[in-house]
Formats: C-alpha cells, sequence, structure tokens
C-alpha cells in the first residue's frame, strides 16, 4: 500500500477554486469604496511559498502608480523560514500588473483629491497565480463609520425580526 499523497494549496487552486490568502477586513471599516480592480503580482519564488504559508500582512499597504507602473507599497510578507542565503525583502515594493487603460484611468482618479488605492484581498486565483484586488477608496471620517456601524446593525436587527 502506498502513502496518500500531502495536500497542498497548489492542489487547490489546480482544482479550480479559488485560496483567499489574506483578506484586509479594517479596510472597508476605514474606507468608502468606489471601485474594484484585479493586479496580477510580481513575486519571488519564497515570497509564493510564504503566501501559501498564509505569512502576509496588507494593514498599511496600499497601491502607486509611478511613471505608468503600479506598485503595492507597504505589504509585509515574511521572509520564507526555510530558504537560506536567496530570502526576500519582507517589506519591498511589488510590481502590478495591469492592463494600461486601467493604469490610466486609476492615474486620473488618484490625483483627484481624497482618493487611495487600498489592497481588499490576496489570493490565487484558478490557475495558481497570485492576484490582488485593488480599491479606489475614500477615506471616511469618524462620523462616517459610526453611521455604518449603526446601519449595519438595524439591518441585522431587522433580519432576525427584533
Amino acid at each position: 500500500m502506498g502513502q496518500q499523497p500531502k495536500r497542498s494549496t497548489a492542489g487547490a487552486a489546480r482544482s479550480g477554486a479559488v485560496l483567499v490568502v489574506v483578506e484586509n477586513k479594517r479596510a472597508r471599516h476605514e474606507f468608502e469604496v468606489l471601485d474594484s480592480f484585479e493586479a496580477g503580482l510580481v513575486l519571488r519564488g519564497t515570497e509564493v511559498k510564504s503566501l501559501r504559508d498564509k505569512q502576509v500582512s496588507l494593514d498599511e499597504a496600499y497601491g502607486r502608480i509611478d511613471d505608468g507602473e503600479a506598485f503595492l507599497v507597504g505589504a509585509r510578507i515574511e521572509p520564507y523560514r526555510h530558504a537560506s542565503i536567496g530570502n526576500h525583502e519582507p517589506t519591498r515594493r511589488r510590481k502590478l500588473l495591469l492592463r494600461r487603460m486601467e493604469i490610466r484611468k486609476l492615474t486620473s482618479k488618484v490625483q483627484q483629491k481624497g482618493l487611495t488605492l487600498v489592497p481588499m484581498r490576496l489570493y490565487f486565483d484558478e490557475r495558481g497565480l497570485a492576484k490582488v484586488t485593488l480599491a479606489l477608496c475614500r477615506g471616511r471620517q469618524l462620523h462616517d463609520k459610526r453611521a455604518v456601524l449603526k446601519k449595519r446593525e438595524a439591518e441585522r436587527d431587522i433580519a432576525r425580526g427584533w
């Protein structure tokens, strides 16, 4: 009798399932989402392995457009623990793969006052490629956050039948 093969996250990606690595839940509270885009990521080998281990944080990450190219800045991907000398820098800028028209659209929108690019979630798609969902967002004031929380609570109460 042979041993059963070890299941990995790559197998989930090959079977047509989307594997969510991390979601930025705090961003929905802090920002008002206006539009969203899907972008590929240019990663090194050890970064991909750390993503598969879910060793990533998007807490202080944001998108930036420089010279017609989009970058993910501030995302922390922990160094891969089994790598030796060829490990990556945890907070380096990572290039985002977007279409030229999307970059032009985002450039014009980001130049408007108060709009920013916020990574909402990082995941592996059906083909096993690392993707990030970027949202074009406007920051919320404290009173806006409270109003949104009250509205959600009221909707929850109505759904429960209270």
